[in-house]
């Protein structure tokens, strides 16, 4: 197979990709495809995940190199692009004054979805997600854990091809990131999409999963967790992080 067919293939390509904050390269020369499934980004704090989720949404714009979402690039397609992307960023973005529907149906507006679609489009997602009942209810009243069920609900209500989530479980308990971890990694299956999970903590990962180590802005590995570690010979996955970063920080 040639490399175009392959990068057709694939939902997300990345060549040479370079982002300067002043001098100091936030991303540097950073190359990345991925096909669908569940994918993970581990690395330390300002190792570049947040610089690099901003770069596929469009939020910067790249010193050099090129991005590629589903066959497209991402120069001059930016909007086309976006229809076919979720997002759940670090920081909330819901309305906390508007009721969980309100929320979703806003952006669903903004899509050019009706009610009856953008209900219809997730119906099955909230009641897994547990959030049926609470839909008239307002943001302001549910807990941490509610409140990313509904960010990831709303990030799929157009059916995008591809899904990201940045540090998603930040401040959430160990049960409420279990449940969504889990949720999602079942999702990615169910709807055949590409996920890409950015995170610093190693128990959200595991020796199934498709791992992509970042540091200083650079992918140090990629590959299934498992099969890496025994690649570099370290009995775990915070031993294999360790190792590949330098770093101490993580849970």
């Amino acid at each position: 197979m040639g490399r175009g067919d392959t990068s057709a293939a694939m939902s997300i390509v990345i060549n040479q990709l370079t982002f300067y904050y002043g001098k100091k390269p936030a991303i540097n020369g950073l190359n990345l495809e991925l096909a669908h499934g569940f994918h993970v980004l581990l690395g330390p704090n300002g190792a570049g995940k947040s610089t690099l989720f901003a770069m596929l949404t469009g939020l910067f714009q790249s010193a050099s190199g090129n991005i590629q979402i589903n066959g497209h690039d991402f120069c001059g397609n930016g909007a086309n692009i976006m229809r076919s992307m979720g997002v759940v960023f670090q920081q909330s973005t819901l309305d906390l004054d508007l009721s969980v529907k309100q929320n979703l149906l806003y952006f669903a507006a903004l899509h050019g979805i009706s009610e009856e679609s953008a209900l219809d489009n997730i119906r099955l997602i909230l009641s897994e997600l547990e959030l049926t009942k609470r839909l008239n209810d307002k943001v302001r009243t549910l807990n941490g854990g509610h409140r990313r069920r509904v960010e990831i609900a709303r990030a799929l209500i157009h059916q995008p091809k591809v899904l990201l989530l940045d540090e998603a479980t930040v401040g959430l308990d160990i049960d409420s990131r279990k449940m969504i971890t889990q949720y999602v990694k079942h999702l990615c299956q169910e709807l055949d999409i590409c996920v890409l999970w950015a995170t610093h903590l190693i128990d959200e990962i595991s020796a199934e999963d498709q791992l992509i180590i970042i540091n200083q802005g650079k992918i140090e590995a990629q590959g299934i967790a498992g099969e890496l570690c025994g690649k570099y010979q370290t009995e775990d996955i915070y031993q294999l992080y360790r190792t590949l970063t330098s770093n101490t920080e993580l849970l």
